[in-house]
């Protein structure tokens, strides 16, 4: 589906949810869309790697990172990871390593920045709740489309 996050606002206005503009484009895909999976972590990638070993069935990860910029919760090993299992994008509230990589591969990654430093892996976070943040919340199952203008979310696929 060929799309632009401007097209879709001006069409679908009162349907949908504008994240505020604060993610950049790190992925070799800058436009993409499916329903979201969530994740919410602090400074632990572990339930990202977990999701993205997952079927992705087409979804976008949503890792709500609590906009912590003290370590990354995605480099290049689980974008290649999400692209080889079907996920079309991972957006994520906090930062990514590897961006030279990354821009490289067919996947969409927005992030709030990058930082070199992995993070721990103790396993804690939750899964597939809804998160807040960039003035939204987004619920597994909402649909995102992103863009190199930002991100839409909304409860129903447009086609």
């Amino acid at each position: 589906m060929s799309f632009a996050t401007a097209d879709l606002y001006d069409e679908h206005e009162e349907n949908l949810r504008i994240a505020t503009p604060m993610f950049s484009d790190y992925g070799g895909n800058k436009c993409f869309s499916g329903p979201a999976s969530t994740v919410k972590v602090f400074e632990d990638n572990s339930l990202v790697r977990a999701a993205l070993e997952e079927p992705g069935e087409g979804r976008v990860l949503i890792v709500d990172g609590d906009a912590s910029l003290r370590c990354a919760l995605v480099g290049d090993m689980l974008a290649v990871l999400g692209k080889d299992n079907g996920w079309q994008g991972i957006i994520v509230y906090g930062c990514i390593r590897d961006s030279a990589v990354i821009a490289g591969i067919d996947i969409g990654v927005k992030a709030l920045n990058t930082n070199p430093r992995k993070s721990v892996k103790k396993g804690v976070g939750e899964r597939d709740i809804a998160v807040t943040f960039a003035d939204v919340t987004i619920n597994p199952g909402d649909y995102i489309y992103a863009d190199e203008d930002g991100v839409v979310i909304s409860v129903e696929k447009f086609t």
